[in-house]
C-alpha cells in the first residue's frame, strides 16, 4: 500500500514539478544578457535605425527636387552659377557686410 501512495503523489506532483521547471527555465532565459533587455535595447536601436532612414529618405529626396529645379528651371541655374562665382550683371552693385562683432 505504501507503493501506491507514493505514486499517486508522484502522479499528482509530477504536473507541478513541470510547470516549475518551465517557470525557472523562462525566468533564467528572460534575466540572461540574450533575454528581455537585450530584446528591448534591439527595439531601441531599430526604431532609432528607421528614425534615421526616415531623416536620409526626405533629404534624399529634397536634393532630388533642388537636382530637377537645377535641371529644369534657367533662373535657378543662374542663381546658382552668379552666388558661386560671385559674378554681377551689369549696372550691377554688390555690398559685402561684416558680421559686427558684439
Amino acid at each position: 500500500m505504501p507503493d501506491s501512495r507514493v505514486r499517486k503523489i508522484v502522479r499528482a506532483a509530477w504536473p507541478l514539478v513541470a510547470l516549475l521547471g518551465v517557470g525557472v527555465y523562462v525566468y533564467a532565459t528572460l534575466r540572461s544578457p540574450q533575454g528581455l533587455s537585450a530584446v528591448l535595447e534591439k527595439q531601441r536601436q531599430i526604431r532609432d535605425l528607421q528614425q534615421q532612414n526616415a531623416n536620409l529618405d526626405r533629404d534624399i529626396q529634397q536634393k532630388r527636387e533642388r537636382i530637377r529645379k537645377l535641371k529644369e528651371d534657367r533662373n535657378e541655374q543662374e542663381m546658382v552659377i552668379r552666388e558661386r562665382y560671385h559674378l554681377l550683371k551689369e549696372g550691377e552693385t554688390s555690398f559685402i557686410l561684416q558680421d559686427q562683432k558684439k
